[in-house]
């Protein structure tokens, strides 16, 4: 048996861009998240989800990360993976924030507003 010291990263992301209301699926999301693990080695889950806040909700995923004991990394290595995935989803999405919630602090990923 292998063990690890636990970190774990999650990106939340919403599917709905907030200038134009179009919602967008799953698939733009699984497509980054697989062009970025095949090209530095990582492994993530992506968890289909639905965020319901004050009069609202809207689609989206989760994209979670974990400190995996085949593969050790430290706290600085996920927490920078999951940064860098946060603004690439953020873009694509056309979302004004992205959070990134981790076992000790919770980071919130903005993009100007133009």
């Amino acid at each position: 048996m292998t063990d690890v010291e636990t970190f774990t990263a999650q990106i939340a992301v919403g599917f709905k861009n907030i200038d134009t209301q179009e919602e967008l699926s799953i698939e733009p999301a699984l497509a980054i998240c697989q062009s970025y693990c095949d090209s530095v080695g990582l492994c993530v889950t992506v968890t289909p989800t639905i965020f319901v806040y004050t009069n609202g909700n809207e689609h989206g995923c989760l994209v979670g990360l974990i400190n995996y004991p085949r593969f050790p990394s430290d706290e600085s290595e996920i927490l920078k993976h999951a940064l860098t995935l946060a603004k690439l989803l953020l873009d694509a999405y056309k979302q004004y924030k992205v959070s990134v919630i981790c076992s000790d602090k919770t980071y919130m990923i903005e993009r100007g507003i133009d």
